[in-house]
């Protein structure tokens, strides 16, 4: 086996390091072990300290490298007469690489007390491993230059993320500050003419009236931005919610404001939707949502249609309304927090972009999806899909 495989490598090693002398050629097989490995075995790990060189006779390995954190890229594939592992033996730094063999390999191996000893002995092997080692380095040059690069890159997306939030927070804090001023600025007003002017009594039921307008539209916000702040930092507890006893009840507890706006709310619920797992006052919030929205953007005389359907071992939900639509350019920021329509033709609409902005999160929170498909003049249509109690179970 040997007076084969010997002859081999000395031919292997000459073609690996040109000018060496025959007789080192030699001595460098002599000095390590020949050794057999089949495919996907790594011979070196990235980061890890070994001390082991490494001349391919025969096959081919991988050499990859983890960039930025995440991306394992191949930087080359090396064939019989390369070699390996040569910066574990020349200090103790870590393996820059990892080195995977694709095929059935052969390799002559050497420890690094044994290469140490050749490379003082000989001055034609010393000056062959440091203008590889040169080249080398000269790679991984390049490739910290690429790591810093992309690092870089991440770097500024991460700061141009923390500029739009702290730009998210400034414009947060005052659109809070103005939609609860102004009520609460209208309610004052209103309660210092009710206790210091005389009024009749038609004046003043008008003046509580707006007073209690206005503290309901404060409490609504107030209750939005805390339910808003609920769902994202409390996990809620699910259980297996019947979403057709849900959607009934947001239907029935928004027919008021339906009526009061002339519109016609109608269902078609399938009688025997599987359970899902969820929150029942979360989930019960989003659909009231969706109803209202749809409420607000009909026209009187309009309609707004429930449709809930079995969606393989899910359910999926539409709410549809006959109104004004969504333009295109809105709708990638529907679901944004505090953005809303003002006005569409000569119409305005109230709200503080809250709504969608609760019902999305509580449909994640969910592991549902929500979808919305809509065109200016045609009205609205936002579909929720949600996964079976079932099928949850088994995904657990």
């Amino acid at each position: 086996m040997m007076s084969t495989t010997l002859p081999a490598a000395d031919a292997i090693i000459r073609r690996a390091f040109p000018g060496i002398p025959p007789e080192e050629a030699d001595e460098m097989v002599a000095i390590g072990e020949v050794r057999q490995y089949p495919s996907g075995v790594v011979l070196c790990r990235e980061n890890a300290v070994e001390e082991t060189f490494y001349v391919l006779l025969d096959g081919m390995v991988e050499v990859t490298k983890v960039i930025n954190d995440a991306e394992v890229r191949v930087l080359k594939q090396l064939e019989a007469g390369d070699f390996f592992g040569e910066m574990g033996l020349i200090h103790n730094a870590p393996r820059v690489a990892t080195v995977t063999a694709l095929t059935p390999i052969t390799v002559l191996e050497i420890h690094k007390s044994a290469f140490e000893n050749l490379l003082r002995r000989s001055s034609s092997m010393s000056m062959a491993m440091v203008m590889e080692v040169s080249r080398r380095l000269r790679e991984n040059d390049e490739l910290a230059i690429e790591d810093l690069r992309l690092k870089a890159g991440e770097l500024a997306i991460a700061y141009q993320r923390l500029a739009q939030e702290e730009l998210a927070r400034r414009e947060f804090l005052t659109t809070i500050a103005h939609e609860l001023r102004t009520p609460l600025t209208a309610a004052r007003g209103f309660l210092e003419m009710a206790r210091f002017r005389p009024l009749d009594k038609d004046a003043l039921d008008n003046a509580l009236a707006t007073v209690a307008r206005n503290l309901e539209q404060i409490i609504s916000l107030v209750n939005d931005i805390l339910f808003l702040q609920e769902v994202e930092l409390v996990a809620p507890e699910m259980h297996p919610t019947r979403i057709g006893d849900l959607l009934l009840r947001a239907v029935e507890k928004m027919q008021p404001l339906a009526e009061a706006q002339g519109v016609k709310l109608r269902t078609n619920i399938h009688p025997e939707l599987p359970p899902i797992m969820g929150h029942e006052r979360s989930l019960q919030r989003a659909f009231e949502q969706l109803l209202d929205n749809a409420i607000k953007f009909s026209p009187e005389g309009g309609e707004v249609l429930v449709t809930a359907l079995i969606q393989g071992e899910g359910v999926q939900i539409a709410f549809q309304d006959q109104g004004v639509g969504i333009a295109e350019e809105a709708l990638p920021h529907i679901f944004d927090r505090f953005f809303h329509v003002e006005k569409v033709g000569e119409e305005l609409y109230g709200g503080l972009g809250l709504g969608l902005a609760i019902t999305r999160q509580v449909i994640e929170q969910h592991h549902g999806t929500i979808e919305v498909k809509s065109r200016p003049g045609e009205g609205s249509t936002f579909v929720v899909s949600l996964t079976g109690a079932d099928a949850n179970e088994g995904e657990r």
